[in-house]
């Protein structure tokens, strides 16, 4: 009898195709395996085995199997083929995600070995040439460490290859094997970790056993009480030598601040996973975790897709950042698929925040999760005092009032950091004429282009869109062509003009494009010295700056009057994340928000700094206009060349729904309806109930895929939308 094969492809088509298995060949699902397609050879993974081919078809054999071994394991495979059906995503797509770059592509499933060196017996004792200087100390520098040393660390230390090459002909050092590398190597000292206060100790108290199985946790704990510590104490108390973890944290940047704290505790445990990370580094790392190596993973929203075989702990650090979302192509949230994951492995999964999202608290107050609260800051420090500036009709210097830049002048003089946050970066979000009214377009998108003084450029925030900035209109060639509004660029010059003695340190994506450039940010501000830091949400988010005093918001009143009904949540969530970077240390904090709306309740709510109320005041009119988390929602988004193509194919969309109990809104055009020269538009769906929804939608998506609509013409579903304007 024929045996068949179901295979997957990383192809954004919603089917699966069958091969038939050579005799003598074995596989199993999660495996690679090389198949041909059409005239092309691809890499495919093995979804199911044995089924049942439609009769009269000829199937094609399967190449060649990659490893012997299921790529995926079970658990990593169950998880990426709910995800599929739960974000109504093709699955040979969602598969792939389980798989660093390099296996997407067929590289062999194994790290090449490093080329090694160890001394040989008594040569550090051997006469060298006078001349050979550099050789002596490569000689006596393997004799100190004692153990064999990998090439590539001899050539971080200075030496080269020559000189090893000279040391290997002269029988002084030889290559060593992998094996007795690792025999050799010795362990990583590691700190004692610090004792916890009494409040902490109260909240780690009801954390979780493991022997509970699966349980999700809300840590609620305000910034600055000491939420990492806890993690850190929970691996250490409860995972065993022979188990995996993964912390979850929200960007790039918050990476390597947080590896750092681990690996003083951790040592070579820990392991890193993010984007940034070249493909190399990306596959020891896979490789590490599926072969069951007992690490501590450190990583973003696509860590959760990793292979992992022995998890015992699953952490979510800041799980209400919206990072967590990706935001095209699988559009799936990191920190549910988090909690998904810890049911199949059965192990705890803690979900922390000072700001914890709305879905999030309502589970946890409703009793699905565990809510575990921590209100008190660690050690000497205090929540910070936050007031309101009220800056109507008052005169601005780069965003900033009078009363804004002595309070930042005072806390210099003391020799404190202060830190000024503005949600924009770039010189000014416009140039206008004053004399016509002219302003700068994206020629792609209906946005406007943002000034950047530092190269003189306008660029579109939306496509990337760049242009030179003319220095007259372009209309009327007047030279009352101004920039208007402020970005980080703008205020970091007016704080430069205005202390000129203190170093003005801006963080944005502008200023740390390039690899490491945030971690020399941080070193240069955590030596206490005096400056200012200006920046965009990057520095809300997580970092600990001790000797910051003060805080100034630039403008807290964008997110108030949005169309978007998340927006009241996200403001608060980052003000409050960004104040609580002020008083962290010994120094008390303050907190100063400019706005022109100082009357408006939810502002003055926040000046409490009590999230807990807040959140239930966003829960109670959440539930009164039938939204999430009280609904389902989900959105069908189209582009095209053209609105009107747009917009046709969702109505032909909502012509399809037949059951009365999935609500539609529009189709209406998005918010920025043509971005880089596609037209954008959006439906909305809700229901009360999640499984009706998710049957529509699956049949919704199969007519899609077989109406015949032209090639330019794109269409995508997003589950649980973060972004509804």
């Amino acid at each position: 009898m024929t045996q068949t094969a179901r295979i997957a492809l990383s192809r954004p088509l919603r089917r699966l195709f069958d091969y038939r298995i050579p005799d003598g060949m074995v596989v199993q699902p999660g495996q690679r395996v090389r198949i041909p397609f059409g005239r092309q050879s691809l890499v495919g993974l093995v979804v199911d085995t044995g089924v049942q081919p439609p009769e009269g078809i000829k199937l094609k054999p399967i190449s060649a199997v990659l490893e012997d071994w299921p790529a995926l394991p079970d658990e990593t495979r169950t998880l990426l083929q709910w995800a599929a059906s739960y974000y109504q995503h093709p699955l040979g797509e969602c598969l792939f995600m389980g798989l660093p770059p390099a296996l997407r592509r067929g590289r062999p499933a194994s790290q090449p070995a490093e080329q090694a060196w160890t001394i040989v017996p008594d040569a550090s004792t051997t006469p060298l040439p006078a001349q050979a200087k550099r050789q002596k100390a490569l000689l006596d520098w393997l004799s100190d460490l004692g153990e064999p040393m990998g090439q590539k660390d001899i050539l971080a230390a200075g030496f080269s290859r020559t000189q090893l090459k000279a040391l290997a002909d002269r029988e002084l050092i030889r290559e060593a094997y992998a094996e007795e590398r690792l025999s050799s190597r010795k362990p990583t000292p590691v700190d004692t970790l610090p004792e916890l206060t009494p409040a902490q100790n109260v909240a780690f108290g009801q954390l979780p056993r493991p022997d509970e199985g699966f349980t999700a946790s809300l840590l609620y704990g305000i910034t600055g009480s000491g939420k990492t510590e806890l993690y850190l104490h929970y691996i250490e108390r409860y995972l065993s030598d022979d188990q995996q973890a993964l912390v979850l944290v929200p960007e790039i940047n918050l990476t390597p601040q947080t590896v750092r704290r681990f690996t003083r505790y951790f040592g070579d445990r820990i392991a890193v996973w993010h984007s940034a990370l070249n493909d190399g580094e990306r596959l020891h790392t896979w490789l590490r975790i599926r072969q069951g190596d007992p690490v501590i993973v450190i990583g973003t929203r696509s860590a959760v897709t990793l292979p992992f075989t022995k998890l015992g702990a699953l952490i979510v650090d800041e799980e209400h950042d919206t990072s967590f979302k990706q935001g095209d192509g699988f559009r799936y949230s990191g920190r549910d698929l988090a909690v998904y994951r810890a049911h199949l492995n059965q192990c705890p999964v803690i979900l922390g925040s000072a700001t914890p999202s709305i879905e999030s608290w309502h589970n946890a107050t409703s009793g699905k999760y565990r809510l575990i609260r921590l209100e008190e800051r660690a050690g000497e420090a205090r929540p910070p005092t936050m007031r309101l500036l009220d800056i109507r009709s008052r005169p601005l210097e780069g965003g900033l009032s009078p009363r804004a830049l002595q309070a930042v002048r005072e806390r210099i003089e003391r020799q404190e950091q202060v830190l000024v946050f503005v949600n924009r970066r770039g010189f000014a979000p416009v140039m206008m004429c004053f004399d016509c009214g002219h302003t700068s377009e994206c020629p792609r998108c209906d946005s406007r282009l943002t000034f950047h003084r530092r190269d003189r450029a306008l660029r579109c925030h939306h496509c990337d869109y760049q242009t030179a900035a003319p220095q007259t209109c372009p209309n009327c060639d007047s030279d009352a062509y101004k920039p208007i509004g402020q970005g980080t660029e703008r205020t970091e010059d007016v704080l430069q003009s205005a202390f000129p003695d203190t170093p003005v340190i801006r963080v944005d994506r502008d200023s740390t494009r390039n690899r490491g450039s945030i971690d020399r940010i941080l070193e240069r501000v955590n030596t206490g010295e005096p400056c200012i830091l200006v920046g965009t949400q990057m520095l809300a988010k997580g970092h600990d700056f001790p000797n910051v005093s003060l805080v100034v918001v630039v403008n807290a009143d964008g997110g108030l009057f949005s169309v978007d009904f998340r927006a009241p949540e996200q403001l608060v969530q980052t003000l409050l994340q960004v104040s609580g970077r002020a008083g962290r240390g010994v120094i008390p904090g303050t907190v100063l928000i400019q706005t022109c709306h100082s009357e408006h309740p939810l502002l003055n709510q926040l000046c409490d700094g009590h999230y807990p109320a807040l959140a239930e005041h966003i829960l109670a009119e959440r539930e009164a206009l039938s939204l999430p988390p009280f609904r389902a929602m989900a959105l069908l988004r189209a582009e095209a060349a053209s609105m009107e193509e747009s917009l046709s194919l969702l109505d032909a969309a909502k012509a399809q729904i037949r059951d009365n109990r999935i609500e539609t809104w529009g189709p209406l055009p998005a918010l920025i309806a043509r971005r880089a020269d596609r037209h954008r538009a959006q439906l909305i769906f809700l229901s009360d109930r999640r499984g009706p929804m998710q049957s529509t939608l699956a049949n919704l998506c199969y007519f899609l895929e077989n109406e015949k609509k032209p090639a330019t013409l794109k269409w995508q579903v997003d589950i649980d939308p973060l972004e509804t304007g």
